[in-house]
């Protein structure tokens, strides 16, 4: 009898917070008791979904946060301290500098405003021993890679020649004096360099090709030849040339000074893919370096290559970097823009390109780690440097067309970022060895046999 009295009390409060005007215009448009017939037929567990499907339309979904680091390397990797930098150049990144790289691509210019609020975060030659230099980790300098990377790929490839390839190349193979007269000002970025290796006709084959010629005549070099592709010369204070001296054949590097004469530069135009870089077509025309700027530990392209192996790793995190943005921007998209209904995000086709985009990136930044990590023990190879370089930049590839896929034709706008992010992959596949030059370097470590021309 009690239970009786429950179900009728029950009916009744139902009863009373039921809307009838709102009954009455329903029953006019469907079959309530079909309805009513169909509810009842459902099990608890059915019955609940539909509650829960039927929940209050105000209630805004609670969303997971969009992160790329799946796996929480940079909450766990690092240190408190490292930690807050981390976390204070993307703060910066993503207040100074993202606003602003739309235009400065579009325009093909270089947002010189930014380098000395660059210099303030004091993360410039970031690993490098003495000289005002931080001494912090490879690690943490991939890590510090792939946020400048994440938010404009230009920006770091424009930090990683000044920090790498110019400082790494005074701090590797540079004399004392050069280093002190170099390096402090370099890291405050008060000075800007840039690397001339790469040639018109010379990409590939610059280990045993160079046209660039240097001629030693008493106490200064005589060097002639062209240089292409140089980030930075357009603007810098000082660019590191690599030349073939014609005595005895081997390359050697030289610091020529701004203003130097016989030292011309144009700046290349029409480029698709990081446009902000400002590159240049060099040209040397009996251009005199006096001996005291001649690098005096790079005696050969074995010294060379010291540089590049060292770089090249970050430009693994670069290419990391430059996926996780894509990556998160997509993600971002696809949460909020409404197909049928409801956002594309919830659809499985969609969700199969984020768990892909994803699956690359979480393997692309464990990979970096270790390489980085090899690197602080000083075990680091010039094989495991290209075998990171032709994985990241190949994934990369991967990861930045299904961001602009699921974008749909909103993908190729450069106001939703992936489609800079689509063109500057390209660069990174390239630059610091091809694909298939880094391919045969790490071939010929695992086989024992040379597949060089």
């Amino acid at each position: 009898m009690a239970g009786i009295f429950s179900k009728i009390k029950n009916a009744y409060t139902l009863f009373q917070s039921v809307d009838l005007e709102k009954l009455d215009a329903l029953s006019k448009k469907v079959d309530l008791k079909k309805i009513v017939d169909s509810v009842a037929g459902l099990d608890e567990t059915q019955l609940s979904g539909l509650m829960k499907m039927l929940g209050s339309p105000h209630q805004k979904k609670e969303l997971p946060p969009i992160n790329g680091d799946f796996y929480h390397l940079g909450d766990t990797a690092l240190n408190e301290e490292d930690r807050a930098l981390q976390l204070k150049v993307r703060a910066f990144l993503e207040k100074e500098v993202k606003p602003l790289v739309n235009a400065y691509w579009l325009k093909a210019e270089f947002p010189f405003e930014l380098i000395p609020k660059i210099a303030e975060l004091n993360i410039c030659g970031l690993t490098y021993q003495g000289y005002g230099c931080p001494g912090k980790s490879n690690v943490m300098e991939g890590m510090l890679a792939m946020e400048m990377a994440r938010v404009d790929t230009s920006m770091s490839t424009f930090f990683g020649v000044q920090s790498g390839l110019a400082m790494g190349s005074i701090y590797l193979l540079g004399s004392e004096a050069q280093k002190q007269e170099w390096l402090p000002a370099m890291q405050k970025m008060k000075i800007i360099g840039a690397f001339g290796l790469t040639e018109p006709e010379v990409g590939s084959a610059a280990a045993g090709g160079l046209t660039t010629t240097a001629k030693r005549q008493g106490s200064k070099w005589i060097l002639n030849g062209q240089k292409k592709w140089i980030g930075n010369s357009t603007f810098s204070d000082v660019t590191i040339i690599w030349a073939r001296d014609v005595d005895d054949n081997q390359v050697k590097g030289f610091l020529i000074r701004k203003g130097n004469k016989g030292f011309a530069v144009e700046k290349m135009q029409d480029k698709m893919a990081l446009r902000i870089v400002q590159n240049g077509l060099i040209t040397l025309t009996n251009c005199e370096v006096d001996e005291e700027d001649r690098l005096q530990n790079a005696n050969s392209f074995k010294d060379t290559a010291k540089v590049l192996r060292m770089t090249r790793a970050g430009v693994a995190w670069q290419a990391v970097g430059c996926a996780r943005g894509a990556y998160e921007s997509a993600l971002a998209y696809t949460r909020t823009r409404k197909q049928f209904g409801k956002p594309i995000a919830s659809f499985q086709l969609i969700q199969n390109h984020l768990v892909e985009m994803l699956s690359n990136l979480t393997a692309m930044q464990t990979l970096c780690f270790r390489l980085s990590q090899l690197q602080d023990q000083g075990l680091l190879t010039d094989e495991h440097a290209s075998l990171a370089k032709v994985f990241c930049s190949l994934r990369t590839r991967d990861v930045v067309s299904r961001a602009r896929e699921v974008m749909g034709g909103n993908g190729i706008l450069l106001e939703y970022d992936v489609a800079r992010f689509v063109a500057d992959a390209e660069a990174i596949y390239s630059y610091e060895g091809t694909k298939e030059i880094n391919s045969l370097i790490v071939g010929r470590a695992i086989t024992g046999f040379s597949a060089f021309v």
